[in-house]
């Protein structure tokens, strides 16, 4: 059955596909965002709102009068340190959203967006409301949960999806520089033994947005659903399948006491300024610590999905290979060859 579906944060990297996914599959699709720069967004309907903007976005939403909202729209980085107030769109901007679905007598179903970083990676909660988050940015979207649940959706069908590591094309500058750094063979495995996490590309997730859309309202009524693919993935191999697709050179591996001896001077140069260096110990721990959680009733309500990670690896590429030449062009692959000759 297609509908008038809403979705939030059409401007990001989630929203983009989704809300593309969508169209293709016949539902009338509306976009909000506080940024207008959206992708193909001629493909759909959309305003320009802040969630901050209690009155102007319960105006879009009843004009739209949509039968789903699919939220998104969100502050997801981690740089602020110093308040919560920061994330603000996360808290008061769901609330605004909540009181927007409840004065529009068209909304049937919502499905709120918020992270796997309500609990530490290492961390596994015992049951849905329990909550560990180590970041501003986890704690804003471990409050955006509670208001879901203190308003009961705002009487309307609700869940609440929890995406893990989404990579594939259109993803941000950060995982673009550690694919570049494949690409140059610049990059290094610490350790030999697997690490496994949870990963997502982009287009299954898209796809598990889009099944829970449609699933009978007792499947998902008040649940949490995982959102990434169903196994796990030793980063080794993650990484191993671009540098394959790149024809990059090999990948080497550095023993984990070195590589925690130069955390420790990264961690050095952070602390006199040089914030943008690359390796500390917050991104060794990261590397080293595995996550992986319960995909089990996520894989039981979507079924099987779309892309294998061989598929989105070539998509990736693809993609990559489109917006930066400059990484593929010959002189490139001169400079790195001669790079590697003097290196050995």
């Amino acid at each position: 059955m297609n509908r008038k579906v809403l979705v939030t944060g059409t401007s990001g990297f989630i929203g983009r596909h989704l809300a593309e996914l969508l169209n293709r599959k016949g539902h009338q699709v509306f976009g909000l965002d506080r940024s207008t720069v959206s992708s193909r967004s001629h493909l759909f309907h959309f305003d320009q709102c802040d969630l901050l903007e209690a009155e102007k976005l319960c105006a879009i939403v009843q004009r739209i009068s949509p039968v789903a909202i699919l939220h998104l729209a969100a502050r997801t980085d981690l740089d602020e340190k110093q308040s919560i107030d920061g994330y603000s769109a996360n808290i008061q901007g769901v609330e605004n959203l909540v009181a927007a679905v409840r004065a529009t007598a068209s909304v049937q179903r919502m499905i709120v967006t918020s992270t796997k970083m309500v609990c530490p990676d290492d961390y596994l909660p015992k049951h849905e409301t329990d909550y560990a988050p180590y970041t501003l940015y986890g704690r804003s979207k471990m409050l955006t949960e509670q208001i879901v649940r203190k308003h009961d959706g705002a009487g309307v069908i609700w869940c609440l999806v929890r995406p893990s590591t989404v990579w594939g094309p259109g993803m941000s500058a950060h995982y673009q520089r550690f694919l570049r750094m494949v690409q140059r063979g610049r990059y290094f495995h610490v350790g030999n033994r697997p690490i496994k996490k949870n990963f997502g590309y982009v287009g299954n997730v898209v796809y598990q947005f889009l099944k829970i859309l449609e699933a009978p309202a007792d499947q998902i009524q008040r649940r949490v659903f995982y959102l990434g693919d169903y196994d796990p993935i030793d980063v080794r191999d993650w990484a191993g399948a671009f540098q394959r697709e790149f024809q990059a050179p090999p990948i080497r591996t550095l023993p984990e006491p070195v590589a925690r001896f130069a955390s420790r001077v990264g961690d050095l140069i952070n602390a006199v300024g040089l914030k943008r260096f690359p390796f500390n110990s917050v991104r060794l721990k990261n590397v080293l610590t595995e996550h992986q959680f319960d995909v089990g009733t996520t894989e039981q309500l979507c079924g099987p999905l779309p892309y294998s990670v061989e598929a989105g690896v070539k998509e990736t590429a693809q993609w990559l290979r489109q917006i930066h030449p400059d990484w593929f062009s010959a002189e490139s692959a001169d400079a790195e060859r001669t790079f590697y000759a003097a290196k050995s």
